[in-house]
C-alpha cells in the first residue's frame, strides 16, 4: 500500500472532480490525501513519496489560482525532489491549441526541475473531445497505479 497524495489546481471545479474520481479508484489499494488548496508546509514533501496533480488550465496558460502559491513556494525553497514518483492530468481546451494543458505541463516542468521522477504519460484532458473527464480519468490513474 503507497501513501498517495492528490494536489488540485482548479478554478471551475473540473480538475477537482478528476481528483475526486482518481482518489476513489486509487483509496481502493493505496493510502490517499487529497488537498485541494495544496499548501507547501502541510505538504512536508521530505516525506512524501508519491504524488498526483490535477490541474487545469485557464486565462492565457495561466495556473489555477488555488495552486500558485504551492509552485511559487517550490520555485523559491527548490526542495531535493529526488524521491518523489509523480503522475499529471492536466485539463485544457484544444481550441486554445498554443496554451493546451498549459498549468499542467508547467508543473509537470517544475516537479522534474526539482528531480521529482513521472510515473508514465502525463494525462492530458481535452475539454472538446472529452466531456466526462473524470470516467477517462478512471482509466487513466488504474494503468498509472500499475507502473508505481
Amino acid at each position: 500500500m503507497t501513501d498517495i497524495a492528490i494536489l488540485v489546481g482548479t478554478e471551475s471545479g473540473n480538475a477537482q472532480m478528476v481528483a475526486d474520481a482518481l482518489q476513489e479508484v486509487l483509496e481502493e489499494a493505496h493510502e490517499v490525501a487529497l488537498h485541494e488548496e495544496p499548501d507547501y508546509d502541510e505538504l512536508d514533501f521530505s516525506s512524501r513519496d508519491v504524488l498526483i496533480i490535477s490541474c487545469s488550465t485557464h486565462g492565457d496558460g495561466e495556473l489555477p489560482d488555488n495552486i500558485i502559491p504551492l509552485c511559487d513556494a517550490l520555485k523559491e525553497q527548490k526542495p531535493d525532489l529526488s524521491h518523489i514518483r509523480y503522475g499529471v492530468v492536466a485539463l485544457g481546451d484544444q481550441t486554445y491549441h498554443q496554451t493546451f494543458c498549459q498549468a499542467g505541463k508547467d508543473v509537470d516542468a517544475l516537479l522534474a526541475s526539482l528531480g521529482a521522477v513521472r510515473v508514465g504519460e502525463r494525462f492530458e484532458v481535452d475539454a472538446c473531445t472529452q466531456p466526462l473527464p473524470d470516467e477517462d480519468a478512471r482509466d487513466w490513474v488504474r494503468d498509472w497505479a500499475e507502473q508505481l
